[in-house]
């Protein structure tokens, strides 16, 4: 356990150092620190509320309900940075009014929040304790640092006390905003440059930044995420290459899964044709070598082959369909028939209008007799003639008048 606890101070101050290694709680660092004695208050009421915040909440791990852990999480600090602020205006005036609204924006600082959800919801108390412990003072280090140095070349003055009014001019610009970005920039690049320089001499690569705790941090804009070891960007790429292969090997495997099948389901459409071409030729009369059925008596062949019992034959094989195929050869054998039915019909009405046709030359092909009966007078006297003779029109054998 105290070996546990000492690991958690030394990365919290060195190895993980919120500062100047993960690069957060940027917005009071570069604020506040425009003095050395700023930069360590902030630091200080940063650390109370981390560590009773980080104890809070590795106890109360088991109770707190995982849907509502942030809410849960913002409020127990909610309630310390409250304590503090109201401590710090009571005891520290000057200084609270120094830092203003930067107190209360300790609620929102990402450190204390990650730190609670990647550490103190996850571990006992004591080693929960130490680590904001650590991380606090690795913080607090951080800003009095950075305030230190802009104190030093913005006022000549450290803590309050002078130190270089008498050698040069300070440079005005390290106590405003601006200096603290110049600040903050050359000592991560001399942390950076040491870290390169340790890394040549054992021949084996840098770490500039270390990401292990970042994994619960709510802060989505911190560099930490998105920058890792030098060694992982060539690991990744050889992975992606990996991957890529394999999904193209797993690609072209099903294409000719897919082709096999193919080739199968045409294999199999072929045997089908076969078999059912095999069942409708298997029921038809044996054809002749004039294409004519050969008959029973015909010749002493077919007599001896007549009385001779023939072998059994074999059974058609049968057909296995599925009810796609069945209905589609049903489908086939309805338009079939209907189109013999239509066949027979138009061969019956050529039929009967070719019969008609004979039927009505017939009647006008017939010979037709006429015949008179009467009686004709000749005047001598005048030369007249009259008569009273009926013309009948006759059939030559139906006696019918027309």
């Amino acid at each position: 356990m105290m070996n546990k606890c000492i690991e958690r101070l030394y990365n919290g101050v060195i190895k993980e150092n919120p500062t100047f290694v993960q690069m957060l709680g940027m917005c009071p660092t570069l604020a506040v620190t425009s003095t050395a004695i700023n930069g360590l208050g902030m630091g200080l009421a940063t650390t109370a509320v981390l560590v009773m915040s980080n104890l809070m909440i590795s106890a109360l791990r088991k109770h707190i309900p995982d849907k509502v852990r942030i809410p849960a999480f913002i409020t127990i600090i909610a309630s310390f940075v409250t304590i503090v602020s109201f401590l710090m205006q009571a005891f520290t005036p000057e200084l609270y009014d120094s830092l203003g609204v930067f107190i209360s924006l300790i609620v929102v600082n990402c450190i204390i929040l990650g730190r609670a959800e990647a550490y103190a919801s996850k571990n006992p108390v004591i080693p929960s304790v130490f680590d904001g412990i650590g991380m606090g003072l690795g913080f607090t280090l951080g800003l009095t640092l950075i305030g230190i140095i802009r104190e030093f070349l913005g006022a000549g003055t450290i803590f309050g006390f002078v130190v270089t009014a008498e050698l040069w001019d300070p440079i005005k610009i390290f106590s405003f905003n601006p200096g603290a970005f110049f600040v903050l920039a050359f000592i991560v690049a001399g942390i950076n440059a040491v870290a390169i320089r340790k890394a040549k001499k054992k021949g084996g690569k840098p770490k500039l930044r270390r990401i292990d705790s970042c994994a619960g941090c709510t802060n989505l804009s911190c560099a930490g995420r998105d920058i890792a070891n030098c060694g992982d960007d060539a690991k990744k790429s050889a992975d992606a290459e990996a991957n890529a292969a394999a999904l193209k090997a797993k690609a072209e495997e099903v294409k000719a899964k897919a082709n096999a099948a193919k080739a199968n389901a045409a294999n199999a459409d072929a045997a089908d044709s076969e078999a059912e071409t095999t069942v409708l030729t298997a029921g038809m009369p044996i054809q002749g070598s004039a294409g004519t059925p050969v008959q029973e008596g015909a010749g002493s062949q077919s007599q001896a082959s007549a009385e001779t019992p023939s072998e059994p034959q074999p059974e058609a094989p049968k057909v296995v369909r599925t009810t796609a195929e069945k209905r589609a050869i049903a489908a086939r054998k309805a338009a079939e028939a209907r189109k013999a039915a239509e066949a027979k019909k138009e061969a019956e009405e050529k039929e009967d209008e070719e019969a008609l046709e004979k039927i009505l030359e017939k009647d006008q092909s017939k010979p037709r007799k006429a015949s008179w009966e009467g009686t004709v007078t000749l005047d001598m006297e005048t030369g007249e003639v009259t008569s009273d003779m009926d013309m009948n029109n006759n059939k030559n054998k139906d006696g019918g008048e027309r």
